[in-house]
């Protein structure tokens, strides 16, 4: 018989998720409730899909915390841009180990 850990749904996470509105997710049952309440196509999409499956992972198999608030995290940031490094100004030296070969002749 499988038995339901239910008191981890409600164990608060280390850090609360926030969310653009400013409320606090705080448990795992707190993000599941809001990824619930999405609308279809948003709930559907497979950041959010991860997500769920990762509270499920935290909640009942005693998964890393951590794992789930990654993945509800970067499932909140799926539509933002993604900050690509600006690119250098100038290439990179590349430093001889040995000193120049044409420099000896």
């Amino acid at each position: 018989m499988i038995r339901v850990r239910l008191m981890a749904w409600f164990k608060r996470f280390v850090d609360p998720i926030i969310l653009p509105d400013g409320r606090e997710l705080l448990t795992p049952r707190d993000a599941a409730e809001y990824i619930t309440a999405l609308p279809k196509a948003e709930h559907d999409a497979a950041d959010w899909q991860v997500a769920m499956e990762t509270l499920l992972l935290v909640a009942e198999r005693d998964g890393p915390e951590m794992l789930a608030r990654i993945a509800v995290m970067k499932a909140l940031n799926r539509h933002s841009a993604t900050a690509m490094p600006e690119p250098r100004g100038k290439p990179a030296s590349v430093f001889g180990l040995f000193g120049d070969a044409s420099r000896n002749n």
